[in-house]
């Protein structure tokens, strides 16, 4: 281990760094970039919500720029597992990055779905690596070592390197029963331990959490004696890929004499990709959406996308009444068998009390045992601290909190803490850890197949008419300037078509241009920031807003 300690170089062409570009420091958006003797690797591509704090778009994607600058030396990507916030912006970022993209055979099924929703299934090289499976990129000697986690084929990823090992954990947890699939693999990652790691880059999400994570064998039992109990419809809402989660509902309806059905597009993709993989297989067909509303009430068991409040989801126009092939109403129930993401929970919380509206009993993870975490708690973390012996830490995947939480455990573990945020470049290697420079990062907003950045002119106008409004005028003017007939001046949002003050702004703004000098009125640049000026200084003195104003002319 002493030659970890070897004198750093300035070159990057021979050091071995942690580059996180996402997801450190933040919930979702996982994009880990490794650089190997100038070599790249990167490892998931995720999405993060908008949530309250950016109210303008609704879902991000991290900002890849930096990486597709160097996609001449990126090696390849490496998916750990299925959740969207490590898989969800590989179809809006490969266009970008355009590599090789390596992952286990259920992950290899979800984006084959997805690349070929986006149009580009014939383009992408999608490698897939057997679980438990062992390849080569350039430098980086890499090994799939499996883990429990809330959605088949968990891996995490163990990065040999002739400078060191590191082990890039993913989402973990210790689960002694998951139902699908097997236990995390305890016994390779003692192995790895005895191997000797540098670094362990490892889920922080719980780390502020005592305890154990629990497991999903009690989540199936718990639900199976709730959703017997229950009469009227049901309805349970989960993360689509959490297979284990999907097959536990299904069993418990089945067991209380109900039929299920599936509602949401990404439910449907989920469950096909599973069966693809052999999931599932002893679970009959689900009822088709458009024939859930003729089956009797108590014999019907719904699960549904929207568990994160999504406005687009099928639970979200359940709550709305504009679903076109079910309602809800009274003596339904609702389960949510989820837990809120960070950022969701005004959106959450509106959709429950919008079914709590319309006299559905809500269930929730707070007041019954329908959720388990799919991340580590403190005890799951002492373990695998006490398999893998890791010489440094490098928390990741949580924000601020949760990353300082995860730092002290590791030191009391006798593993070297470093913390580092999105954009640090960590070198590991030669030398102690340290962080030797940035590289620019960034989030973009999803729009309608757009990516924007969330700076941008687009998102930053869309923002400031969300909480400023616009104001439009049309203005006729002739050669001169002189101003013909009345402006018409409109404020959606701002005005009360009833209230007087659009006239008053019209009359303004023709009084405005009248008082012009001449030469300006013949300019059509100078007159429109003259109409601006005007009309954003009125409603300013009127409303204290400041909005976006558009003036159109017209030069007869």
């Amino acid at each position: 281990m002493d030659d970890y300690l070897t004198t750093a170089g300035p070159d990057p062409a021979g050091d071995l760094a942690f580059i996180p570009l996402g997801g450190t420091g933040e919930i979702g958006m996982n994009l880990n970039v490794y650089r190997c003797d100038g070599k790249l690797l990167a490892i998931d591509c995720g999405i993060g919500f908008g949530g309250p704090e950016n109210p303008e778009t609704e879902v991000m994607v991290p900002d890849p720029a930096w990486l597709a600058e160097r996609r001449d030396r990126l090696m390849g990507m490496v998916i750990t597992h299925a959740h969207e916030d490590h898989v969800g912006a590989v179809a809006h970022l490969w266009p970008l990055l355009r590599c090789p993209l390596y992952a286990s055979p259920f992950v290899t099924a979800v984006l084959r779905r997805k690349l070929g929703e986006a149009g580009l299934l014939g383009e992408v090289r999608i490698v897939t690596i057997p679980l438990g499976g062992r390849f080569e990129l350039g430098p980086f000697d890499l090994e799939f070592l499996r883990v429990a986690h809330s959605v088949p084929e968990s891996q995490a990823l163990a990065i040999r390197t002739r400078h060191g090992t590191i082990l890039h954990t993913g989402d973990w947890k210790l689960d002694p029963d998951p139902i699908i699939g097997l236990p995390t693999d305890e016994p390779a990652f003692a192995r790895l331990g005895a191997e000797g790691v540098l670094a362990m880059v490892c889920d922080s999400t719980n780390a502020l959490v005592e305890g154990h994570s629990g497991s999903e064998a009690e989540v199936r039992r718990n639900l199976t004696a709730i959703i017997r109990s229950l009469k009227g419809r049901v309805a349970v809402s989960c993360f689509a890929t959490n297979v284990a989660r999907v097959e536990s509902i299904t069993r418990a309806a089945m067991a209380a004499g109900r039929q299920v059905a599936l509602f949401g597009r990404s439910l449907r993709n989920a469950e096909a990709a599973a069966r693809d993989c052999g999931y599932l297989a002893d679970i009959p067909p689900y009822v088709p959406e458009e024939e859930a509303g003729y089956i009797p009430d108590d014999n019907l068991l719904i699960i549904c996308t929207g568990s994160q409040g999504e406005p687009r989801s099928a639970l979200a126009k359940i709550a709305a009444d504009t679903h076109a092939h079910i309602a809800l109403g009274e003596g339904d129930t609702v389960i949510f068998s989820s837990r809120m993401i960070p950022g969701n929970e005004r959106g959450i919380l509106l959709l429950q009390d919008q079914l709590a509206r319309r006299g559905c009993q809500v269930m929730t993870a707070d007041d019954h045992m329908v959720h388990v975490s799919g991340h580590p708690a403190r005890d799951e973390l002492r373990r695998l601290y006490q398999l893998v012996k890791p010489r440094y830490a490098v928390p990741v995947h949580g924000e601020w909190r949760h990353l300082s939480e995860h730092a002290a455990l590791a030191k009391e573990l006798q593993a070297v803490p470093v913390l580092v945020e999105d954009g640090d470049v960590l070198r590991l290697s030669p030398g102690r850890p340290d962080v030797v420079e940035g590289v620019p990062t960034g989030r973009l907003a999803v729009d309608n197949g757009r990516l924007l950045p969330l700076t941008g002119g687009v998102l930053a106008a869309r923002k400031r008419m969300l909480f400023n409004g616009v104001v439009m005028a049309s203005l006729a003017v002739d050669e001169a300037g002189r101003v013909l007939g009345t402006p018409q001046v409109s404020a959606p949002g701002l005005l009360d078509g009833d209230d007087g003050f659009a006239p008053q702004l019209a009359a303004d703004l023709a009084r405005a241009v009248t008082d012009l000098p001449s030469a300006l009125r013949r300019e059509d640049d100078a007159l429109r920031e003259a109409a601006r000026s005007v009309l954003r200084k009125a409603v300013g003195r009127r409303l204290r807003k400041r909005p976006n104003v558009e003036v159109h002319l017209l030069r007869v």
